[in-house]
């Protein structure tokens, strides 16, 4: 597995389009595998995710099972005369140093949402997305267990989590008969590993639905101050 950084040149137009469309930008992601195989394997999977850092720079993150080559967004929506291009790194160490009882500080962006009827005569069920804050942190909370983690507390006792840029995004999609709707959240905040296996299977596959769409990518830090 490999973690990969990208600057997104937010001034040119090419990143623009990427930016306000989910699909331009998960088939751009794709373009830089040459084989099926290298991006999609039945234990891991390419995940993606914009971060707008304080300096209002854009960061793209690639979780992939091989390293990408990113020329192709270099020259549509980077940097191209910077000697950086892009970064990738191999993600093997952090996962198997993952053990039961480390806390880690996290970073997701997910699509929060509920599969149910829209009324009881509906003759089949979909997806709705939460919309609250309260919504949006309970669908993470009631998710952690079974992924290998749980929300650490603060001194206060309250959760270490931060629920933000809670949005709602319409785009076009190929072959769809009209725009799809897309609920995102993200989260920051401090999780305490209780099944590292677990753990590394959302690490490498994700969490939620709309993964092709930026979402699911859970990514971890040390916690600042932390031994």
């Amino acid at each position: 597995m490999h973690l990969t950084r990208f600057l997104v040149n937010t001034a040119r137009r090419g990143a623009r389009k990427l930016l306000a469309s989910p699909q331009a930008m998960h088939a751009a992601v794709l373009s830089g595998f040459p084989r099926p195989e290298d991006h999609t394997r039945d234990d891991a999977r390419t995940l993606w995710r914009l971060d707008q850092q304080q300096n209002r720079q854009v960061v793209l993150y690639i979780v992939s099972p091989t390293a990408p080559d990113l020329t192709h967004l270099v020259e549509q929506a980077g940097w191209p005369t910077s000697t950086e291009g892009w970064q990738s790194r191999p993600y093997d160490r952090l996962l198997g140093s993952l053990d039961k009882g480390q806390q880690w500080a996290f970073r997701l962006t997910a699509n929060p949402s509920r599969t149910g009827r829209k009324t009881d005569t509906s003759p089949s069920s979909q997806r709705f997305g939460h919309v609250t804050a309260a919504q949006q942190t309970e669908w993470l909370t009631s998710r952690a267990e079974r992924n290998g983690f749980t929300i650490a507390s603060q001194g206060d006792g309250e959760l270490n989590l931060v629920t933000y840029n809670r949005q709602v995004h319409r785009f076009n999609r190929n072959g769809s008969k009209g725009p799809v709707t897309l609920v995102t959240a993200s989260y920051d905040g401090v999780l305490e590993v209780t099944d590292p296996a677990l753990l590394r299977g959302v690490l490498t596959r994700g969490i939620g639905h709309a993964r092709a769409y930026g979402c699911g990518l859970l990514t971890l830090a040390p916690v600042q101050g932390g031994s």
